[in-house]
């Protein structure tokens, strides 16, 4: 089965949780974690959970955990803290619970971005996986980054990507 047959026979809606990780913002200030809520439910889909959390290896690892249990969403979007900075520790804090990892994200996510910001595209770490059958994206917390990674690689292959991980 090719691509077209199988992108008609996923899903038209799923369930997302988004986590932003920022010691700078509350919800209130989540304009990322916002435009991503909204785009969601424009797309069709459901947002089963929003918060934000700390810099924190601990805490992102324990939310994304306690998230994936309940409300257990098909997909979780993080956004922040993919730079490079000490203080930047999501990948850390995900990237050992990926059982697989989509590799070809980070690459297209840094190829898009060349395109709108030049050579500062590869300080971003942005990465994707699936942990306990739930499809995980991190990319960076500007509201550029979001929109680009959301508008062009996840919203448009969102069904496609819970229909594997469920098949």
């Amino acid at each position: 089965m090719g691509t077209h047959e199988h992108k008609q026979q996923a899903p038209k809606k799923v369930t997302i949780g988004i986590i932003t990780i920022s010691t700078t913002r509350a919800l209130a200030e989540d304009s990322s974690g916002k435009w991503i809520s909204k785009q969601a439910i424009n797309e069709g889909h459901e947002v089963v959970h929003h918060q934000v959390i700390p810099d924190d290896a601990e805490i992102i690892a324990s939310t994304v955990i306690n998230l994936i249990r309940h409300p257990r969403p098909q997909v979780i979007l993080m956004t922040g803290g993919t730079g490079i900075t000490d203080k930047d520790v999501t990948i850390e804090a995900v990237h050992p619970m990926f059982a697989k990892i989509l590799t070809a994200f980070g690459a297209l996510f840094a190829t898009l971005s060349f395109e709108e910001i030049g050579s500062a595209a590869f300080l971003s770490r942005a990465t994707a996986g699936i942990i306990d059958n739930t499809v995980v994206f991190c990319m960076p917390g500007s509201i550029n980054a979001c929109r680009l990674a959301c508008r062009k690689l996840i919203f448009p292959e969102l069904g496609h990507l819970v229909k594997h991980v469920l098949d």
